[in-house]
């Protein structure tokens, strides 16, 4: 099972960016990206990667943020 940890503060997102965790994005309870990376971000936004060529963008007040961890 895993464990989510949620994603508050500037310092979280750098630490979930630098070791390239996964995370997940809800907005409005609902789930909108799964399994990506963070790897950009500032005060408005969070650039999210699942892929490839997959990257999103998503507004900070907006959305939620979560690190799974595998337990």
């Amino acid at each position: 099972m895993a464990m989510i940890h949620k994603l508050l503060t500037d310092r979280d997102l750098e630490e979930a960016m630098q070791r390239e965790a996964k995370v997940r994005v809800f907005k409005d309870d609902y789930i909108i990206n799964n399994a990506g990376i963070i790897v950009r971000y500032d005060d408005s936004i969070v650039v999210v990667q699942t892929g490839v060529s997959d990257i999103t963008y998503h507004d900070r007040n907006d959305c939620e943020f979560f690190e799974v961890r595998k337990k």
